[in-house]
């Protein structure tokens, strides 16, 4: 039993994919399902079975089904799961695209404005590689888009992949219905290359957005598709038009617009966007009677807003769509001079859309299969869609490279990289290979503490308990004060050794070090408990079980001192969550003890 954990949770499920040497392909996407929606799992079937996605490059989570998330459960529930799979199949550089499924949660929770901290999941999770690096990232407003093109010429715009990007594309499956999301889908496999740009400016008001939109009929222009465009400045909406490929317009901002969708008609692969601030709110269809409108007018309000929404585009027959889940500002929209001649030019839907997006970790969502592309665009090098492993860390080479440039460890960089390769391999579940690793680092450095905790973690792990113990007597020979191997070793000593009495004042002052650790409060709970202090033990153990619910021992511990008090409702349902966390947890002695004591 680990008590403070230095490894990764792991899902192990090792893939092996074809690759298109000249192409983004499934290969490079990953799609993470919500288990608790029926209709997420039903659309990442499809669109895997439809764009050949390696059957293992799919993360399943169970989380809410609401349209807000908390930023601690995102970050548990959805987060960590897909940095999981990333690192155990060591694939932090070939997947290039996340794909959310309808069911995933649309926003975290927080603050408004400009410092605020509500972020759509999508754009927060673009800078997951960031964070897997060892970059700080500021949950506080935005985050600028390095990938963005600003003034650049979209001709020349680059392809996508992590030789100098170091972030990921989110893109999300979704709509009002399982049946528009799977049109959307399948419209995205065979777009059409021809058709008409709508840009819809907003009448008598100079402003950027105008601006942007008679700059995107200018570019599209200069690459000879001027005919190919429509750009309407009067006070009456775009209408009646066919084979279109490309629409933006201020949707509800418009005081013209009095439909939900534009009466037009899209051809596969058309993509979308507008200037309103909360399009992409939600998912969940609007009475067929529900029209956007004013501000004024409480009949035009519809989960919480009265503007437009972006699902009736999809439902109109748009293959991509940008949205936003909350108030973004206009300088952070879209910008569709950049958006369309990027779509038409050659890069894919998901390129054309961040290429064009200003900022991350904001409120932008783009709806869409990111490889949609409905002209070819320039090869891309096989070593870059898919680049080797690092011999030395037995990392991703481009992810090897920016993570030791961020690892704050004082070591000599031989020794850094036997660290990150003792990392990979635990995480790809080569824990032998793990230890093997940091006892050669240790050997060359004997003062590296972080690789001697890990070490100890892993002979704990493999039942190496004499091993575990005399590390964890070292590291306070060096440190008196280390709260993590003041807690192991009294924890060994108590559990292993049988020695409570001698192990209370290490778990003691591992408490009054590090007074909030969950884990630590467990192992001075456990220890109270063998020595007979079961009041005691309640008051430490309980809040910890509440805390680090998914740790089996801390719910079988927290059980058996509930039993022992007569608590025998609290003793089931923490029995229970123990049986959950870990189903083998229902052969130890304790939980057969408990179970006997409630009844059951």
């Amino acid at each position: 039993m680990r008590r403070t954990s230095l490894l990764l949770p792991l899902l192990a499920c090792l893939a092996l994919v074809c690759r298109d040497a000249h192409a983004q392909s499934g290969a490079n996407v990953l799609v993470v399902v919500n288990d608790a929606s029926p209709a997420s799992a039903k659309i990442a079937a499809h669109y895997i079975q439809r764009r050949n996605i390696p059957s293992g490059q799919i993360v399943h989570t169970r989380t809410t089904i609401a349209d807000e998330i908390s930023r601690s459960d995102f970050d548990r529930l959805i987060q960590t799961p897909i940095a999981n799979w990333l690192a155990a199949n060591r694939a932090q550089d070939r997947i290039l695209y996340v794909v959310l499924t309808k069911g995933v949660p649309l926003r975290i929770g927080g603050t408004l404005g400009r410092n605020g901290t509500i972020a759509s999941v999508d754009s927060e999770l673009t800078l997951l590689y960031r964070r897997l690096v060892g970059l700080p990232v500021n949950p506080m407003g935005s985050t600028p888009n390095p990938y963005f093109l600003g003034a650049g010429n979209p001709k020349d715009a680059a392809r996508f992949t992590h030789v100098s990007q170091d972030i990921y594309l989110v893109t999300r499956l979704d709509g009002f219905t399982i049946e528009d999301v799977i049109a959307l889908i399948d419209r995205g496999l065979a777009p059409s290359s021809t058709g008409r740009v709508l840009l819809d400016q907003r009448a008598s008001l100079a402003d950027q957005g105008n601006d942007w939109l008679a700059s995107a009929a200018k570019r599209l222009a200069d690459q000879g598709l001027g005919d190919r465009v429509t750009l309407e400045g009067t006070s009456r909406p775009v209408s009646g038009e066919k084979n279109v490929i490309g629409y933006y317009s201020w949707g509800s901002n418009d005081s013209g617009q009095s439909l939900r969708a534009p009466a037009v008609q899209f051809l596969p692969g058309a993509i979308a966007g507008m200037f309103v601030s909360t399009d992409a709110r939600t998912f969940i269809e609007p009475p067929a009677s529900w029209k956007p409108g004013g501000w004024d007018s409480q009949q035009a309000y519809y989960a919480g807003s009265p503007q437009s929404l972006t699902g009736d585009l999809i439902r109109a027959g748009v293959t991509g769509v940008s949205g936003q889940v909350a108030e973004p500002y206009l300088d952070s929209a879209v910008r569709p001079e950049i958006l369309f001649p990027a779509y038409l030019a050659g890069l894919n839907l998901a390129e054309s859309f961040y290429l064009a997006m200003p900022a991350l970790s904001w409120q932008t969502i783009v709806i869409g299969d990111p490889l949609c592309a409905p002209v070819q665009g320039v090869p891309i090098a096989p070593a870059e869609l898919d680049p080797a492993i690092s011999p030395e860390t037995e990392l991703p080479a481009q992810f090897s490279t920016r993570r030791l440039a961020q690892i704050q460890i004082p070591a000599t960089p031989e020794v850094l990289k036997l660290f990150l390769r003792s990392q990979s391999r635990i995480a790809s579940g080569d824990k032998a290979g793990a230890r093997e690793s940091l006892e050669q680092a240790v050997a060359v450095d004997d003062k590296l503490t972080i690789a001697w905790q890990v070490l100890a973690s892993l002979y704990d792990e493999a039942r190496d308990y004499p091993k575990a113990t005399a590390i964890y007597r070292k590291l306070l020979e060096r440190d008196p004060k280390d709260p993590l191997a003041l807690n192991n070793l009294a924890y060994a000593l108590a559990v292993r050794e049988g020695r409570p009495a001698e192990a209370l004042p290490l778990a003691e002052r591992a408490n009054m070090i590090t007074p909030r650790s969950a884990s630590i409060m467990d192992t001075l709970g456990w220890i109270k408990h063998l020595l007979g202090d079961d009041k005691e033990a309640a008051r430490l153990i309980i809040p910890a079980a509440l805390t680090i619910t998914s740790n089996a021992d801390a719910q079988l511990h927290a059980a058996v001192v509930c039993a022992a008090l007569g608590a025998l409702d609290d003793a089931a349902k923490f029995l229970k969550a123990a049986e959950q966390a870990d189903p083998s947890t229902k052969d130890r002695a304790e939980f057969k003890d408990v179970q006997r004591k409630i009844g059951r």
